[in-house]
């Protein structure tokens, strides 16, 4: 165990309790966890300090977008930010919001979105992020629950916003729009009770001089729901201890194993700043006085934002280091035999002295230059640390980035409840490569046996649930003292993940504690983990298995990759489009026996392979709500969608097997 040390002994199962075993924390907090300083009580704090020491530093960035052209990036000053949150949080005092009241932020990545949350963190108003990505009824859901009085919303939100208000104006007397709003908009609002106002006009309320109000660590400085795979949305509550907790820690994890960012860092914002995991590296970024760059907003443009940038630091998520993955090795195919045979042997040079342990700088420096310095390029060609997290980045993708990006990469692990990130693997460390890595300072964890799937805590190759405990853990969820309760239990906060603990410390990811059904022969079916593996053949985008107590096999929806499934027909003269290829039988099959065989490979029992498969065009997606915002399947959704589909199959399948 070189990464973590022991502090606490395991337990025993007794009195109805599954065992559990030891406690460990990171070997970077072996001596305890680490402690805020004195007199840091409020995020606010962090911007207040780098306004003071870096005023003319360029803070918030955003494009300058006409109907012709995109322009270069335009920036706002630590001073300016600073001024207008001050300005905005006055006015929001003015509306008789008070310390404590709740404030709602909808929109996409933007300034006035970090704008209005700093608002509220100087004025100590609780605020409330809105999901872009959630429908009507969970933004109607989230104000009547928070009880939301006030609502920032971007411009192009207001409608959704205004259809909602009949059912929640009895709490939201106040909306300000990112930018503009229309007579039309604020006639119809004002007939609710509602009062409206353009960002400049709301602004005008406001004054500098306004006295702050006294804060404290205990003080509750978010509510953040979780879009959840199942029911509706819980509000997770997050303090300023926790918040600041987390970024410290985010800034000693570096300092020791890689490198702290400064006031010359420049970090890329596109992942949805209502998530903690962003939200977390833009304060980081906020307290050391780095430059945050906001994205236009439109995927297909992401790389061209991201070369204007030029960022040193990128957090993603593996579905888009899967893209560049995927481009990068296209690229590289049709590159002809010379510039193959050349890439492959750069490659594995530097795999294998990374292997050894030399450093990313140090395991091929004039391979880099040479030959991987067009994939540093395409992020821009300063990124010194790439970051994962909120899903599994599959383990080829994570070797040749750590490979080719000329930057180190580190997969953490974390949750909302754990005000993001828990476990981080150490970017140098290559061994750590396939797992999540080590306890963040803040945080002890220990696995807890769940007998009902197999997994030991004690056992020589230790599984379990996951559990954590320390500085950077959620309050509980809001008004669900009955939820709070399941999964705080003795300050322990059961994750309903698995993992498995490696020799050296770090963790793996192995499962999910919930997405366990049982087939009708009585096999428990851990359904996540096989589809992990399924997901390994390189002819599918997705897939969802399925299966039930009444029924004795599996059967899944996969969205195949659309060229792979092209390139299979034209090589089988058949001349069908995508969506006719899916309903092909004999696309049907080969697809069918390919994940089968990738499940032999990987050592799938009999009961877990699949006997049928429904091919799916279209990726499953947000607006027909089969994906949470972080690309997780909900179960409960795509059976009602595919329900027909599935009986089909299941029917099928029956009948062949006859």
């Amino acid at each position: 165990m070189d990464f973590i040390v022991k502090v606490e002994e395991s337990r025993p199962a007794a009195d109805g309790r599954p065992s559990a075993g030891p406690v460990y924390r990171s070997i970077y907090a072996k001596d305890g966890l680490m402690e805020l300083p004195e007199g840091l009580e409020s995020p606010w704090q962090f911007l207040s300090d780098s306004a003071k020491k870096y005023p003319n530093n360029p803070m918030l960035g955003r494009r300058q977008v006409t109907e012709t052209k995109v322009g270069p990036y335009v920036w706002l000053t630590y001073q300016e930010v600073h001024d207008a949150a001050l300005r905005m949080g006055s006015a929001i005092r003015s509306r008789g919001v008070n310390p404590g009241d709740r404030c709602g932020i909808f929109g996409s990545n933007c300034p006035q979105w970090l704008t209005a949350m700093e608002a509220c963190n100087s004025h100590a108003i609780t605020y409330v992020p809105l999901y872009d990505t959630l429908g009507a009824n969970a933004v109607e859901f989230i104000i009547n629950h928070a009880e939301v009085s006030i609502a920032f919303v971007q411009e192009n939100k207001i409608p959704a916003i205004l259809s909602c208000l009949p059912n929640c104006s009895t709490h939201l007397k106040t909306i300000v729009s990112f930018a503009n709003i229309s007579s039309t908009q604020k006639e119809e609002a004002e007939g609710l009770g509602v009062s409206c106002f353009s960002w400049e006009e709301f602004s005008q309320l406001g004054n500098l001089d306004c006295e702050l109000p006294p804060k404290q660590r205990t003080d509750i400085c978010t509510i953040m729901y979780t879009s959840g795979t199942t029911g509706e949305p819980k509000g997770v509550i997050i303090t300023n201890g926790a918040i600041m907790a987390e970024v410290l820690s985010v800034e000693q994890i570096l300092f020791l194993t890689d490198k702290a960012c400064t006031e010359e860092d420049s970090y890329f914002s596109f992942l949805p700043l209502a998530h903690i995991y962003d939200q977390i590296m833009e304060s980081y970024c906020i307290y050391k006085g780095s430059s945050i760059g906001f994205w236009r907003g439109d995927i297909r443009f992401l790389l061209e934002d991201l070369q204007e940038l030029r960022p040193t630091m990128f957090c993603g998520v593996p579905r888009v280091y899967d893209r560049i993955y995927t481009g990068v090795v296209n690229k590289v195919s049709s590159g002809g035999a010379l510039r193959k045979t050349l890439f492959q042997y750069a490659y594995n040079y530097k795999l294998a002295n990374l292997e050894k342990g030399l450093p990313q700088e140090k395991a091929a420096p004039l391979l880099d230059k040479l030959v991987f310095d067009k994939i540093k390029q395409a992020l821009g060609g300063r990124v010194r640390i790439l970051l994962s997290g909120a899903a599994p980045l599959p383990r080829h993708v994570e070797e040749f980035l750590r490979v080719t990006a000329c930057s180190t990469l580190s997969q953490g692990y974390g949750l909302t409840e754990s005000c993001g990130g828990c476990l981080t693997s150490i970017g140098n460390v290559f061994p750590m490569m396939g797992t999540v890595g080590v306890p963040m300072t803040t945080i002890e964890t220990r696995l807890e046996s769940v007998p009902e799937m197999g997994y030991d805590a004690l056992s020589s190759v230790p599984r379990g649930e996951i559990c954590l405990r320390g500085k950077s853990l959620f309050s509980g969820y809001h008004k669900r003292e009955d939820l709070t309760e399941e999964v705080l239990v003795d300050g322990w906060f059961h994750t309903g993940d698995i993992g498995e603990l490696q020799p050296n410390g770090a963790m793996k990811i192995i499962d999910r504690k919930k997405n366990i059904f049982k087939l009708s022969q009585g096999e428990y079916v851990a359904v996540e983990n096989i589809e992990s593996k399924y997901l390994q053949c390189p002819l599918i985008t997705s897939i969802w298995v399925y299966g039930n107590s009444f029924e004795s096999f599996l059967v899944a929806v996969v969205v195949p990759d659309r060229k792979a499934l092209e390139d299979w027909a034209a090589e089988h003269n058949l001349t069908d489009d995508f969506k006719s290829l899916c309903q092909n039988l004999k696309a049907r099959k080969y697809i069918l026996d390919e994940l089968n065989s990738v499940g032999q490979k990987q050592q799938l029992r009999g009961f877990e392979l699949l006997k049928a498969v429904h091919l799916e065009p279209n990726p499953f997606d947000m607006e027909r709500d089969l994906i949470t915002p972080t690309f997780k399947l909900k179960r409960p959704q795509l059976l009602k969608h595919y329900k027909d589909r599935i009986d089909k199959v299941y029917s099928e399948a029956k009948e062949a097997r006859a």
